[in-house]
């Protein structure tokens, strides 16, 4: 928190505002923070750091629009969100450059996946609320029927993460104001500037005023005060797994209905019999995808003993020809971490995974990129440890920091991969189909993926299992949260 600045102050200075009731708002109490660019580590704007004040305006904003926004047909909800997704599609490149530089990833990571896929949210369940249907039950012998209705819940709240700031976003508002709820939300206040931008495009696409509301500010303060609002009756949260435990122990005494999706630390399961051309190459990219920085990153590497010296020499030699660049470089292969905090985190990990014997492979260092000096860049780094209870192999480090180590078995592999606190995704890689079924049983996670990595079906649901959260998101999942059923019985 701190002074007001302007562009006096600095070039190109980017002033973001709350988006409340239609409108773009101060701050109340006019409390600022500082927002970075992390490619060359300099402040190149300001967001508010909205109060309970602010918080309390987006609410009664939301409120006010709930009840004409609930009773909106079908068709004309559908149209309004597939709208916003085609002036997303049609600002493909403004949205692109502004994530890459709020964010530090790739611009061309940010044109090929982070907007389009923002933008196919709002199409999807634009598409999907027409489709949404619930059931009904006629009981035989007693003359009656029961049907369920599937109700909007009322005003809700959504609060998304920084390390991909606008897809998960949406990923939340679509289905909740498709299914007719009014939304006070708030993005990571790390990365608000798409967040910031997509007011401007629900504006432009006629979403009603209220509907959806925007709030900047830090977790302590707006985030708590979205949370702990009495009138506020569900929380979809995705971010930190210690967040997501504090978060439940504020709403469960109200009994707000939660969906919690958090950390991960997720095992990549290699055997011998696998297409090995095409494993290496997208275990680079599950890797280091995003500099490490996704939720469902393979970050923990298992390869067969009868491969593994092979795996381990040809996977460093592809790691070694990633480039670390700006952003804006179209060869650019890992760009910019976050902010500073989170550099010096991730490479804490890295000394501590020395202090454990484990072993730096490649990578383990800070990269000085020409003209952008004071920018948060790290090598793409492979740790062989020693053995699997290491903290690198046990806690999220989520940055471009990935452990390898050799297995035997399949119930040796198993053991180890299930031996950690998360439970979000896994990818696995063998042409046995029996190996197959079994494995995708066993292991501990909400999402399996068998010869490939980041295949997405947005009607699929979405979510962990133990510290990777509670509750499910993606298609009628998402639908079924954002709503409430009712039964109703008629006797005829």
């Amino acid at each position: 928190m701190t002074k007001k600045l302007t562009d006096k102050d600095i070039p190109a200075f980017a002033e973001i505002k709350n988006y409340i009731n239609g409108k773009f708002h101060n701050p109340i109490h006019n409390n600022w923070i500082d927002n970075y660019n992390p490619s060359n580590g300099e402040i190149y704007g300001q967001i508010p750091n909205s109060s309970k004040e602010d918080v309390e305006n987006a609410y009664k904003a939301a409120k006010t629009a709930f009840p004409s926004w609930s009773q909106t047909t079908l068709e004309e909800r559908s149209r309004i969100l597939i709208k916003i997704s085609e002036l997303l599609e049609a600002n493909l490149q403004r949205f692109a450059e502004a994530e890459s530089k709020d964010n530090g990833k790739p611009i061309a990571l940010a044109k090929a996946i982070d907007i389009p896929r923002a933008a196919s949210n709002f199409r999807f369940f634009g598409n999907a609320i027409t489709q949404f249907a619930s059931e009904s039950h006629e009981s035989i012998g007693q003359n009656a029927i029961n049907y369920t209705l599937r109700q909007p819940i009322g005003v809700v709240g959504c609060i998304s993460p920084w390390n991909l700031p606008l897809y998960l976003f949406t990923w939340k508002i679509a289905p909740a104001i498709a299914a007719g709820n009014c939304v006070v939300a708030k993005p990571s206040e790390v990365t608000p500037m798409t967040a910031y931008l997509l007011g401007e495009i629900c504006n432009e696409a006629g979403l009603p005023k209220g509907v959806l509301n925007i709030v900047h500010g830090l977790g302590g303060t707006t985030g708590q005060a979205i949370v702990e609002h009495k009138n506020i009756k569900a929380i979809s949260f995705t971010g930190g797994t210690t967040t997501g435990a504090h978060i439940a122990r504020v709403a469960a005494p109200m009994f707000k209905k939660l969906s919690l999706e958090l950390g991960g630390k997720n095992p990549n399961i290699i055997f011998a019999d696998c297409d090995y051309e095409d494993m290496l190459d997208t275990t680079v990219r599950s890797s280091f995808a995003n500099q490490g920085q996704i939720c469902l990153c393979g970050s923990r590497i298992f390869v067969e003993a009868s491969i593994y010296e092979k795996f381990k020499a040809d996977f460093i030699t592809k790691v070694k020809a990633l480039k670390v660049g700006h952003p804006s470089e179209a060869d650019t292969n890992i760009g910019a971490l976050v902010s500073k905090p989170h550099l010096e985190k991730v490479k804490a990990y890295i000394a501590i995974a020395k202090e454990e014997n484990g072993t730096v492979l490649c990578g383990g260092n800070e990269v000085t990129v020409k003209g952008f000096e004071k920018g948060y860049y790290l090598e793409p780094t492979v740790i062989e440890v020693p053995h699997d209870e290491c903290r690198v192999n046990q806690e999220e480090v989520f940055g471009p920091v990935v452990t390898i180590m050799p297995f035997n078995t399949e119930d040796d592999v198993l053991l180890m991969a299930n031996k950690v606190k998360y439970g979000l995704s896994a990818t696995l890689w063998t042409n046995n189909l029996k190996r197959t079924m079994r494995i995708s049983n066993e292991l501990q996670a909400g999402i399996v993926w068998v010869n490939t990595w980041m295949m997405r079906d947005l009607r699929t649901p979405f979510g962990g299992v133990k510290a990777s959260g509670v509750g499910r998101e993606g298609g009628f999942e998402a639908l079924r949260f954002f709503t409430e059923a009712k039964n109703v019985c008629i006797k005829y």
